[in-house]
């Protein structure tokens, strides 16, 4: 009785977008409906996947639903690799390999994380956005860069500044 009343509520709340009719064999004046459900069998986690895969005959179907996507595609560890043209110059082709633990992980600055080259231009970006929204509270700010920049002087110690860094993370 109460998975009727399950039915209902189904029925009223989230009705299937498919039925398939069919007249009872048993009482030819009553007609049956079923919702139509799908089964999918797919080999999903790509060609980079760490997880190990059963056998074919081993594998059980999951019910995948909006809220237990995030955990399903953690437990099955989709990744791919391929190559793509390298368009930041350097090398003829650059070696990608993408790993989605959540439907979040598809977004494009996510995607980007995960790319060496592409990680460093998106940490410079959100630099300059932090830089901007800095400058854009301080008009004082505005004046010190412009007087950097217009100063070759300061420009070269700067730069000399900066090596000295590099060099000194090198050494240890």
């Amino acid at each position: 009785m109460a998975s009727d009343k399950s039915t209902d509520f189904l029925k009223r709340n989230r009705p299937p977008r498919v039925n398939i009719s069919y007249e009872d064999p048993y009482d030819s004046e009553k007609m049956v409906e079923l919702p139509f459900v799908m089964g999918v069998l797919s080999d999903l986690s790509g060609n980079a996947s760490e997880v190990e895969k059963p056998d074919i005959e081993e594998r059980d179907f999951t019910d995948v639903t909006s809220s237990t996507l995030d955990d399903y595609m953690k437990s099955t560890a989709p990744a791919v690799s391929f190559n793509v043209e390298n368009k930041m110059g350097g090398a003829d082709r650059l070696g990608v390999t993408l790993k989605f633990e959540s439907m979040d992980d598809f977004n494009p600055a996510n995607v980007a994380a995960q790319v060496p080259a592409l990680k460093k231009l998106l940490e410079a970006r959100q630099h300059l956005a932090n830089l901007q929204r800095y400058m854009n509270s301080k008009p004082k700010a505005q004046d010190q860069i412009r007087k950097l920049l217009n100063d070759p002087d300061l420009m070269a110690a700067l730069a000399e500044r900066e090596a000295g860094k590099d060099t000194s993370k090198e050494d240890s």
